[in-house]
């Protein structure tokens, strides 16, 4: 239980870990004020405790996947607000005022509902083992060691693109998020599979041999590109798209700028 508990708890963490550290280091960088990190994490803690609260009423939404649904739909917003984040940060990055807030917005927004999803899946799983002492303790202490290493990694990530030039860290900062957005988009399109809301397909490849999802490795390849060891040509046709898309916004986006 100990293992499983680390390892579930740090799925979830890492990935908001990582968007947070990102998030962060990009605002360093552009020289935007970082204080909209404590409001957004609050305003996704309590989206995260309304969410869990709430999950019998959400999971009966839609014919029964409601919780697969409305978790499907944050991963396609939060995909959404890194498009439009890609093209604030490469159009004025700190130059205009008004850039700066929505900037500053985008990021909150992007914060609260990574925040919001990743919280409540932590939340459930360990409230699920709250009457079973034993086993509680056991679980609560995995989750504490899965968070801890999921905050590591994100932290390592942060001073890393901190560490780099300007343009090395806008560069890095923003490949990296495309790779996190696009498997937000995978991922997105798994759970619409999963409630029969998209067809569900053989896998294209089954890579789980060479580098297992619940292995370490796994869990960081899975939060920072969404890494599926037996993805379905539907999902490996979102995430390679979605990724193509994020790079041309970018590249149009730095032309034009470049030519104004």
């Amino acid at each position: 239980m100990l293992l499983n508990s680390v390892i579930i708890v740090l799925r979830e963490v890492l990935e908001a870990s990582l968007l947070i550290s990102i998030l962060l280091a990009l605002s360093g960088v552009l020289g935007i004020s970082r204080r909209w990190i404590v409001w957004s994490l609050g305003f996704g803690l309590i989206g995260a405790i309304i969410y869990s609260f709430g999950v019998t009423v959400i999971s009966d939404w839609f014919d029964g996947v409601g919780q697969e649904v409305t978790s499907a739909v944050m991963q396609i917003l939060i995909y959404l607000l890194l498009l439009a984040l890609t093209f604030l940060v490469l159009q004025k990055h700190g130059v205009h005022q008004l850039f700066d807030k929505l900037t500053i917005l985008v990021m909150a927004a992007t914060v609260a509902l990574a925040f919001v999803r990743e919280g409540f899946e932590i939340l459930v799983y360990i409230y699920g083992f709250s009457n079973e002492l034993p086993r509680f303790m056991s679980i609560l202490t995995g989750a504490v060691i899965g968070a801890s290493i999921g905050i590591s990694i994100g932290a390592l990530i942060y001073y890393f693109v901190r560490s780099l030039s300007y343009w090395q860290s806008l560069l890095v900062g923003l490949a990296l998020l495309a790779l996190v957005a696009a498997g937000m988009l995978s991922q997105a399109v798994l759970l619409l599979i999963q409630a029969d809301w998209l067809p569900s397909q053989l896998p294209i490849w089954d890579s789980s041999g060479w580098l297992s999802e619940t292995s370490v490795t796994g869990q960081l390849l899975y939060a920072l590109i969404g890494y599926e060891a037996t993805p379905g040509a539907l999902q490996a046709a979102f995430y390679f798209g979605g990724l193509m898309l994020l790079i041309v916004v970018a590249i149009a986006t730095k032309l034009r700028r470049q030519r104004g």
